[in-house]
């Protein structure tokens, strides 16, 4: 799940959960057979029929429990993969979309109207398609207008507003040194592809050179002067962008990332760039203290900015904002993003029906005016009691845990309970809902409309600024198939729409449940106790609580289990960065082995019945199991590989179990197994 850090948004939250998808998957439309309904897994809620029972668990564990799943499943042609994350969003979208459109008939609600409105000009296809690249003209105008630095450095502070783009990424989130007030953040930025890897490995070399042909393309499709040039100096020029940022990895150091400064101590930190017309354009001119992140990369990129032409700038604007804008612009636009962005990138075939990318699009401007009439009718106050029991059941087994830790030494481990203790939880929806009244939404006006978006939501984050922290906000809408751990509110948050099979079911097998999403539950719980959670306080303050000597266990064992996910190779020639994986992968480990301790503590010392031959402690793994089935296209797992801080969902499966006693006891996995990590090798954290 999202471990959500103080970091930009991306589209769908940079999501890489892939997990399980059903057999209905495999049709050309997956919920062809009834779209708003929740699908059941099996008659305690595991499905059989998916094992390969002619693999053995201590081989490979994830074949034995879904293999015959895996070898009939067809990935939708509109999607890079398919698993339970991308089925659940499906369903989502089909729920959504129903109530979008059932709001577009209901003048009585000004939300209905707003929310019917922002669809509605999404999908005048003719519209958009007769306007072609006009929407743009204005904001291309203001990039021909831009002959300075200073003028080119104020329209990059206008990308928190508009389409634009910038070498440099504010946002504001909560302080992590002060908790209760906001802070205003900035981060390295500029580049168009997915990672800096895809610049300076070799094995990326025929995405670059594919990258390259897509900025001439863009730029011939809005009529910019000598496209070909000026895509190569684009892309030389991201290139040298890429080789002084930070890795994804160093971003992971939320103590080396948190470096205030001044406006005047920031001119100085990075004196290439002109600040101040950046900050003024930006709405930030009287803010007095600036979280910098990546404090060496800052004025490397800034001297790249002064040493760059003019015509070279402009020419990066020019692509950047008509890439962002693509789409929201005519079929010429939108098929060429999709063929770069989607097929090249992602290996995807086909693109998302215009009705679902409507919705995504009205999700990511109005998503807690859809969100409250979602939760109304898909959410239960009895699924929230049941979520709150097993949350309940979570923290008591992890305060077992902790409290018998031998490595870490009392100083700590009161720390660590009190943080535990403390810790807010937030299940299926806010208890208050966002106010979007002055959101103008337009008919026949989508790229207005998504525009005026954009502001509207910066305007909401420079509005933080001069008031307290909101501990009420979510930062996921209740219908987004997720969640995610929140460091300076020292909180977990599960909207609504991930608590349904195969993650949670009412009806099922208590220990499916706690495989899946009390698993889950325990994942997000220990997130406040990984390497990046673990830096902030029972407060959410970014503090050193551990002892030194308890650090450095720690961290030691955190090493073994990088590296044990490091030996992993999903493609040839292509390992799992452990490092950059390293938090995501503590906390599915940690995830298991409460999850499992929790489901003992709910039997109240009755054992567990055995139910088609499988025990509770069976049920429990193999539910696990099922949660992270799925396929994924290699291109889009290549760009996973390098750019998201979860591992492939395979490995999720089969690498949390490893360093669990019980999956060796329940299933017999011997010395010889390549399943099997000896005894003394097995990562001991939680």
């Amino acid at each position: 799940m999202k471990n959500l850090r103080l970091a930009v948004l991306a589209a769908g939250l940079g999501v890489s959960l892939i997990g399980a998808g059903l057999a209905l998957a495999q049709a050309a439309d997956p919920l062809a057979a009834d779209p708003l309904a929740a699908k059941r897994m099996g008659a305690w809620g595991f499905d059989l029929a998916g094992r390969d029972i002619a693999a053995e668990p201590g081989k490979d564990f994830s074949r034995f429990a879904t293999g015959a799943f895996a070898d009939k499943l067809v990935i939708p042609s509109d999607r890079s993969r398919w698993g339970s994350f991308d089925e659940l969003r499906e369903l989502s979208d089909a729920r959504s979309r129903a109530i979008i459109e059932a709001a577009a008939a209901d003048p009585s609600s000004p939300e209905a109207v707003q929310v019917g409105a922002l669809y509605a000009s999404f999908m005048d296809e003719a519209r958009v398609e007769a306007l072609g690249a006009k929407p743009l003209q204005k904001d291309l105008a203001a990039i021909r207008a831009a002959r300075t630095k200073p003028q080119i450095a104020a329209l990059m502070g206008k990308a928190m507003s508009t389409f634009t783009g910038s070498f440099f990424a504010a946002y504001v989130s909560d302080d992590q040194r002060v908790p209760g007030r906001y802070a205003l953040y900035l981060s390295q930025a500029g580049l168009g592809l997915p990672d800096r890897d895809y610049y300076l490995q070799p094995s990326f070399a025929e995405k670059k050179a594919a990258y390259q042909a897509y900025v001439e393309q863009m730029l011939k499709a809005i009529g910019w002067p000598e496209p070909a040039a000026r895509a190569a100096e684009i892309v030389a020029l991201e290139t040298e962008i890429a080789k002084v940022s930070w890795t994804r990895a160093e971003q992971r150091d939320d103590v080396k990332m948190y470096n205030p400064h001044t406006p005047a101590e920031l001119a100085a930190l990075a004196p290439g760039f002109p600040w101040s017309d950046y900050l003024k354009a930006a709405g930030l001119a009287a803010q007095p203290r600036l979280i910098v992140g990546e404090t060496t990369a800052f004025p490397k990129i800034a001297a790249l900015f002064e040493q760059t032409p003019i015509a070279t700038l402009q020419a990066w604007q020019a692509y950047t904002t008509t890439n962002n804008a693509a789409p929201y612009l005519s079929k010429a636009f939108v098929e060429a993003h999709f063929a770069f962005r989607g097929q090249t990138l992602s290996g995807q075939p086909q693109i998302r029906p215009r009705w679902k990318r409507g919705v995504t699009a009205v999700d990511g401007n109005l998503g807690e005016s859809v969100g409250k009439l979602y939760v109304a009718k898909y959410f239960t106050p009895q699924a929230k009691a049941q979520m709150e029991a097993l949350v309940d059941n979570l923290k008591l087994a992890l305060k077992a845990r902790i409290e018998k830790l031998e490595w870490m030494g009392p100083q700590t481990k009161a720390e660590a309970l009190t943080k535990l203790a403390r810790m807010n939880v937030k299940i299926g929806y806010p208890s208050k809902w966002r106010d979007y009244s002055t959101y103008v939404v337009r008919k026949g006006d989508l790229y207005g409309n998504i525009e005026r978006g954009i502001a509207f939501e910066w305007d909401y984050s420079l509005g933080k600024l001069s008031r307290p922290v909101d501990r009420e906000e979510w930062e996921m809408n209740p219908q987004t198939v997720n969640a995610y751990f929140m460091p300076p509110k020292n909180e977990i948050v599960f909207p609504a729409a991930i608590l349904q099979p195969p993650f949670f079911d009412p009806e099922a097998d208590p220990a499916v449940n706690y495989g899946g999403i009390g698993a889950v539950i325990g994942h997000e719980i220990t997130h406040a106790f990984d390497d990046q959670g673990r830096q902030s306080d029972a407060d959410g303050q970014l503090r050193d609580w551990w002892t030194p000597k308890d650090a450095e266990r720690f961290m030691a064992q955190a090493k073994r289990l990088g590296a044990q996910y490091a030996a992993f190779e999903p493609l040839p020639g292509a390992h799992i960065n452990g490092e950059l994986t390293m938090g995501e992968n503590i906390a599915d480990m940690g995830g298991v082995l409460i999850g499992y301790d929790a489901y003992l503590l709910s039997l109240g010392g009755k054992p567990a019945p055995v139910i088609d031959g499988y025990t509770g402690a069976q049920r429990f793994f193999l539910s696990w199991a099922q949660v992270w089935r799925g396929k994924i296209r290699d291109d889009a797992l290549r760009q996973q590989l390098v750019s998201d801080p979860h591992s492939p969902a395979y490995y999720r499966a089969n690498g949390a179990v490893r360093n669990s006693d019980v999956f060796y006891e329940a299933f017999g996995v011997k010395p010889g197994d390549a399943m099997y990590v000896a005894p003394q090798d097995r990562v001991r954290i939680w």
